[in-house]
């Protein structure tokens, strides 16, 4: 077996029952900021999430599941949030919220896992690449050696954008973690190459989750539920000294095809506690600052509703980006609902490679030309 082969069955297939992907690669110096990544995996609709509400296309394109004007959260005289994530609001008045519209790329590809995997690899609609452009990145410009790992996967089987290469880790809780690794007990010295690989990897796991347990007591209040416990668990990831360059959160349940008001509304107050609460816990740790949180998601949702009370799968869509260092406002361009294409859909503003450029270039200062295969405009969006 190659040890590329390996490395990348190593991150699809848990170790020592729930351990979870795992794949090392040579680290080396320097320093990182936190990034943490929130998929919203589904598609979310980003015309219900931050809303056109002045805009009579709007009301006109979706007469059943169009949020009242009133209800809106009011962010100017055009544009609002979902009512749902009033949590969100304290962020934006202090600035510390960026809302990037019109993000998408060329010739998009609506299937969820074709369109997922073209965002996790940063390639082009009709490049198939087998890196995740995280991975990219951390074998261009290593993380800390002492660091525990380059990124931390929570509450998800896949390694998305950190596929391949890097030092990164899936898991529930660091405490399951550390419990499982010890169960990874050195069995020696193999004579055979491959199996000596894999019992090196076994000690780097128990290397690992060793300096994965923070042991930080939060005073923060998290939600209850599933993302809940997630952004939790970022939060004492990101209380450990021992460092973690990128840490990824999922919040599932996004394809709204059908009755979207009510499960949409759901998605979105998950989503703004745990966000909020997540901001309130780095502000505990004296992280906030050194933090950004971006969201991502496969594609939006197209601007008219369906038969089914739904919308279905679209293009160009907005991100939400948060932490203490970042710009507060709109960025990018307002969806232009005059100008929809024969296919129902909406043009997109923002290349999201140009999104992720921004997060490697202004936050982490390394260029993002290798691991993006490309130059791609970044967005003002950080004051760093």
């Amino acid at each position: 077996m190659k040890r590329r082969d390996f490395l990348r069955l190593a991150a699809a297939v848990p170790l020592a029952g729930s351990l979870g992907g795992v794949a090392f690669a040579a680290p080396a110096g320097g320093s990182r900021r936190l990034l943490i990544l929130v998929e919203l995996k589904g598609g979310n609709d980003g015309l219900n999430t931050v809303i056109p509400y002045a805009d009579p296309q709007y009301a006109r394109l979706r007469p059943r599941i169009a949020i009242d004007r009133d209800r809106v959260l009011k962010l100017d005289d055009q544009l609002g949030l979902h009512p749902s994530l009033e949590k969100l609001m304290p962020l934006w008045s202090a600035r510390e919220l960026a809302i990037v519209q019109g993000v998408g790329y060329p010739d998009p590809n609506l299937s969820h896992f074709r369109s997922i995997e073209i965002w996790d690899t940063a390639s082009k609609s009709e490049e198939y690449l087998e890196d995740g452009w995280l991975a990219r990145a951390f074998a261009a410009s290593p993380s800390p050696a002492a660091y525990a790992a380059d990124g931390v996967v929570v509450g998800a089987a896949d390694m998305g954008p950190l596929q391949g290469g890097t030092r990164a880790i899936a898991l529930t809780s660091p405490e399951q973690f550390l419990r499982n690794a010890r169960l990874a007990r050195d069995a020696g010295v193999a004579r055979n190459p491959a199996l000596a690989h894999i019992l090196r990897v076994e000690r780097e796991i128990i290397a690992s989750a060793e300096k994965l347990n923070a042991g930080h007591v939060f005073q923060t209040d998290f939600p209850q539920g599933a993302f809940g416990n997630a952004v939790k668990t970022a939060a004492q990831l990101a209380a450990n000294p021992a460092g973690i360059a990128v840490i990824r959160v999922t919040l599932g349940g996004f394809d709204t095809h059908a009755n979207q008001q009510g499960v949409h509304a759901n998605l979105l107050r998950q989503l703004g506690e745990g966000l909020a609460a997540l901001r309130e816990a780095l502000i505990e740790i004296d992280r906030w600052k050194t933090t950004t949180i971006a969201t991502y998601s496969e594609f939006g949702r197209r601007p008219k509703e369906n038969q089914s009370g739904g919308t279905d799968h679209g293009t160009a869509n907005v991100h939400l980006v948060m932490g203490g260092a970042v710009k507060g406002g709109l960025h990018g361009a307002a969806p232009n609902l005059e100008r929809i294409d024969g296919n129902g859909n909406l043009a997109h503003a923002v290349d999201f490679r140009g999104y992720y450029a921004t997060l490697l270039e202004r936050w982490w200062g390394i260029d993002s030309r290798g691991p993006l295969k490309g130059r791609f405009a970044t967005l003002d969006v950080l004051n760093a």
